[in-house]
């Protein structure tokens, strides 16, 4: 991939700013009012964007409580997309223009979101697939201080979609894959629907790489490592079938994209600098608190791993017992133990170690090198068993196997807690 600019190289590609546009009835902006610059990216959208601009401008002028401003970002169009922007500016009060020489839409919200001089940066699509509803609720948890980034989600509760079963299908597969190889809790990574608050947003600019569709879900990628709370707002959708998307080669690029980011991750590059939020603390001045200690997080994941270890050992011995009618011991003892401990390592990732930022791979490797010790000490308790009494019933077995499965249980929970999730920023809270 070509080097990407600095973010004060990209920023002369701005042609003009337009102003902030007060809200209706106030002759200039409350102090403290957060001002909002909307960013709609347009390669070759001479059809689409008149339609876009002046519907969202209008919907802008009449309902939105932030002071504004929309800026059009044309990466290298080829057709009259540039000319047709630079008319709208001049129609339009509150429309300025940026053009840049390189395509890519993730070079162009860099571009522009990087030289923003608002308090929040937000962009959607020029095909404005997403419903304008969503747009108060997308900026304002921004503006109160209460989120960092905010995103359109189409597959979060309450959202509502019109698209064919191939988009769906591509989108939610994509969508599953970040979530078990990344552990993130957004749901919706590429909706053409997000907003920042420029204070956070700049030092991840300057860690992010992709120029094009990737970009979305590397900013998302890095907001989470770093500890900023994404808000999700649920969207109304309506697919476009005119884009400019071309869907097997954005799947390609973004499945390197998700490789690249892990790597990133692991090395420890992916930590940025940002600001990080207060720590949780009580409204009410005469509540009455616990004391601050660790005691109360070690009681919590002794608790949570508990449960879930009898769970997966009753899990286990069933499983065992129904499997041993057709295969041996070791056999299976072997199969019920993989499929438990995967099981388990996902519900202690999801519970019991709930603030490690590990990532699911990291946690299911860890755990395998755990998987072959337990494999080994249980497998060999039941056939030392079986060497000592060869008539015994499964059900003894069984009995055999079990208490093996504590023992490793025990050291499971040491060795998880010490190493496979050992976080120090979890640890401090």
């Amino acid at each position: 991939m070509t080097p990407t600019p600095h973010l004060t190289e990209l920023a002369a590609g701005v042609e003009r700013s337009a102003p902030f546009q007060p809200v209706e009835g106030l002759l200039r902006p409350h102090v403290g009012t957060a001002t909002v610059d909307i960013v709609v990216p347009v390669h070759n959208e001479e059809r689409a964007l008149p339609g876009c601009l002046r519907t969202l401008h209008a919907r802008l002028s009449q309902d939105f409580p932030f002071p504004w401003r929309i800026t059009v970002a044309d990466n290298a169009s080829t057709d009259q997309t540039l000319a047709t922007a630079r008319r709208l500016a001049d129609e339009l009060p509150g429309v300025g223009v940026v053009h840049l020489d390189r395509k890519g839409r993730g070079l162009a919200l860099r571009t522009v979101w990087g030289a923003s001089g608002a308090d929040i940066v937000a962009y959607m699509d020029v095909d404005l697939s997403t419903g304008l509803d969503g747009l108060l609720p997308l900026v304002a948890p921004l503006a109160s201080g209460h989120s960092d980034l905010a995103i359109g989600s189409r597959l979060a509760s309450g959202a509502r979609t019109v698209r064919g079963p191939r988009r769906e299908f591509v989108s939610r597969c994509y969508n599953g894959i970040i979530r078990l190889t990344h552990g993130v809790r957004f749901t919706d990574a590429q909706c053409g629907f997000k907003a920042a608050r420029t204070d956070v947003l700049r030092p991840l600019l300057e860690v992010t790489r992709d120029d094009a569709w990737f970009f979305d879900t590397e900013l998302l990628l890095l907001a989470e490592h770093n500890g900023l709370r994404i808000h999700e707002v649920p969207v109304d959708w309506v697919e476009d079938v005119d884009t400019r998307v071309d869907v097997v080669s954005t799947a390609k690029d973004d499945l390197r994209g998700l490789w690249r980011m892990a790597r990133l991750k692991a090395s420890g590059d992916a930590r940025v600098e940002v600001r990080p939020r207060p720590e949780p603390a009580a409204e009410h001045p005469d509540a009455v608190l616990a004391p601050s200690t660790r005691r109360g997080v070690l009681s919590w994941e002794v608790g949570c791993f508990v449960a879930i270890g009898v769970v997966s050992t009753v899990g286990q011995a069933l499983l065992y017992w129904l499997l041993r009618g057709w295969w041996s011991p070791a056999v299976a003892n072997l199969i019920s133990l993989f499929g438990l401990t995967v099981l388990n390592t996902e519900a202690n990732r999801r519970l019991t170690f709930r603030h490690s930022t590990t990532p699911p791979a990291r946690a299911h490797l860890g755990a395998g090198g755990l998987f072959v010790l337990g494999y080994l000490v249980t497998s060999g308790a039941v056939l030392w068993f079986k060497s000592l009494d060869p008539g015994a019933s499964p059900a003894a077995e069984t009995a055999v196997l079990a208490t093996a499965s504590v023992a490793v249980t025990c050291v499971r929970f040491a060795v998880l807690r010490l190493a496979v999730f050992s976080d120090p920023r979890s640890r401090n809270r």
